[in-house]
């Protein structure tokens, strides 16, 4: 009998056991999104570009080791790019049209995908365009289209850039809870919303020398589409004349003031498809896993491996949405030991973020670099340890509005002292050696610990400055009287020898390319990220999850936008660890 049970206990096991894996391969599924299935395209067929869920350059690849399962996602930007490049000779592919588009991506990929849609037109194929109002984000990307459309009563955003930067000295005064601050650099201002209640002098004075660059780029993309001054467009940002539909007609802003359907006949009259008819329409992401997942019988040995580095630079293995030195230095390794890839182009998006990791990722592409081209492509920005991370590459590119430098680093410490002692609790250590306790968050910053970080700081900081004075073929003074954490628009940061050339992914890939004399070959994308269970778990809670609420969307449903971006900066201050080298705010654009 026991004999019997114990095989019956063998094959429930079994059962049980596939069946787990059955249910969590379709769970993995859930979370990431199958992306292997096609879908047919249909003669005299217009592009739908809607970018609302495309929120990094790379989509990523993943390996769930768990369950034997492998997923890659085709979702980023520069999957939409390839798509437009491969509707441009596409015949089935008439033109692309743009509605009420709430593209979550910034300022310099939206000119990436601006670029590729000027050349997209060239082949004869039309873009077109309807909102029912426009922010300025949008309208930038879209005003290169042959036709816009806006509602009659909606709107057009034209008034220039800002920021706004929130400042919690008061509010840590109020609740006794404080960030002890040490940095090294007089831009730094990364941690000044915890120092002052304004902005500091050398702050306001980046700020607005960076959103000056950013905008002039954005009203020269504008004026050669819409055959406008740059002068003219910056009259009527700042008259806000563009406010209506019959203002931005007027200005030449916009074409037509029209309705959706009035919008969509236009579409159908260009296709010849009768006006009661619906006319072929295929989502840009459906369309870029076509072209992904299209086997091309384009068959050259060499490659050219791009490996994308996005989001906060920590600790760990990395995703998408933040850099780890666990998949970097893999992807590093696996692209400069493998014979058939002769060149690496490095994709930077990234604020920045650990010092030790950065130095960590530096030193794999100092090895990379020995033995094939590195070429650096920077996107929206490649800021501190974004930067970090790119200064010893061969050759580095930048958008003119990509965001780089801030070459400085800082250290925050979480103080509860004055709280406790409002509160009346009280601290005692007992220790056996002076330096024995360290650092208590319930005692004041003691002035001799305070020396020690601060000479850790100095020290990331020599070093800092040291990567990219050997990098850039400049002295450590050159470097130091344009670092300070100070933030550069890429076309000023050319000037200043931070930066090599002007460009995109495309032109980076070009010229590594170059470097690595071939004319034939194929790109590989990198990083692959190894998740388990427990990260798939995770993402139930506060991942991007397709059937479920994110964590984040919750909390701003209840608090706001403005609330969760208090809560969010300070998060992110508590999650620091060690000295850091991130860019000196969180820079929202609007």
């Amino acid at each position: 009998m026991r004999f019997i049970g114990n095989v019956l206990a063998t094959i429930v096991g079994i059962f049980v056991f596939f069946m787990v894996l059955f249910f969590g391969i379709v769970l993995i599924k859930v979370i990431f999104g199958g992306d292997d299935n096609k879908v047919a395209i249909k003669d005299n067929s217009v592009i739908e570009l809607d970018l609302s869920e495309v929120k990094q350059d790379y989509g990523g690849k993943f390996n769930f080791a768990d369950f034997n399962y492998f997923q890659a996602k085709h979702d980023g930007v520069v999957d939409v790019l390839n798509a437009i490049e491969a509707a441009k000779t596409d015949d089935k592919i008439k033109g692309i049209s743009i509605v009420n588009n709430t593209a979550m991506i910034g300022i310099a990929q939206r000119k990436a995908v601006r670029d590729k849609l000027e050349d997209f037109k060239k082949s004869g194929k039309f873009v077109v365009a309807y909102a029912n109002a426009y922010s300025q984000g949008e309208y930038y990307l879209d005003s290169v289209a042959d036709t816009l459309y806006v509602n009659p009563v909606g709107e057009l955003d034209f008034k220039g850039l800002s920021t706004e930067i929130l400042f919690f000295k008061d509010f840590q005064d109020k609740t006794g809870v404080k960030m002890e601050v040490i940095r090294h650099g007089k831009y730094k201002s990364a941690v000044e919303p915890f120092l002052e209640n304004e902005m500091s002098p050398a702050n306001r004075e980046q700020m607005t020398v960076l959103l000056n660059s950013i905008w002039s780029t954005v009203v020269d993309d504008i004026s050669k589409s819409r055959k406008i001054s740059v002068d003219s467009l910056n009259a009527i940002a700042n008259n806000l004349g563009a406010r209506t539909p019959e203002l931005a007609k007027a200005k030449k802003l916009i074409d037509k003031i029209g309705y959706e359907d009035e919008y969509h006949n236009g579409i159908r009259r260009a296709l010849k498809v009768e006006k009661d008819e619906e006319y072929n329409k295929v989502d840009i992401l459906d369309y870029a896993r076509n072209v992904a997942n299209t086997n091309d019988s384009y068959t050259a040995k060499d490659r050219i491996a791009i490996i994308y580095a996005q989001g906060e630079i920590l600790s760990g293995e990395g995703d998408v949405s933040y850099i780890g030195e666990g998949s970097m230095r893999r992807s590093l390794e696996d692209a400069r030991n493998d014979d058939n890839v002769k060149a690496v182009v490095l994709r930077i998006d990234s604020p920045g973020g650990s010092a030790l990791t950065s130095e960590l990722i530096w030193r794999e592409i100092e090895l990379t670099k020995k033995k094939k081209p590195v070429v650096v492509s920077m996107g929206n920005l490649a800021a501190s340890g974004g930067y970090y991370i790119a200064c010893n590459a061969n050759t580095i590119f930048a958008e003119p509005n990509t965001i780089t430098g801030s070459i400085g680093v800082f250290g925050t410490l979480p103080n509860f002292s004055p709280l406790a002692k409002k509160i009346g609790i009280n601290a005692e250590q007992v220790k056996t050696h002076q330096n024995a306790s360290g650092y208590s968050v319930f005692e004041p910053l003691d002035e001799n610990y305070k020396n020690v970080v601060l000479e850790g700081v100095e020290h990331i900081y020599n070093t800092f400055v040291s990567r990219v004075a050997a990098g850039r073929k400049m002295t450590f003074a050159q470097v130091d009287s344009i670092a300070q954490g100070r933030v550069w628009a890429g076309k000023d940061a050319i000037k200043i020898g931070l930066v090599d050339k002007m460009g995109g992914l495309d032109q980076a890939i070009k010229h590594a390319a170059s470097l690595a004399k071939i004319k034939e070959y194929k790109t590989e994308d990198y990083p692959e990220y190894n998740k388990t269970v427990q990260d798939m778990l995770r993402g139930l809670t506060g991942g991007s999850v397709s059937m479920f609420q994110s964590r984040e969307a919750l909390i701003k449903e209840q608090i706001g936008d403005e609330g969760y971006q208090v809560i969010e900066q300070i998060r992110r201050a508590k999650q620091q660890r060690g000295v850091q080298a991130l860019m000196p705010f969180e820079l929202v654009i609007q």
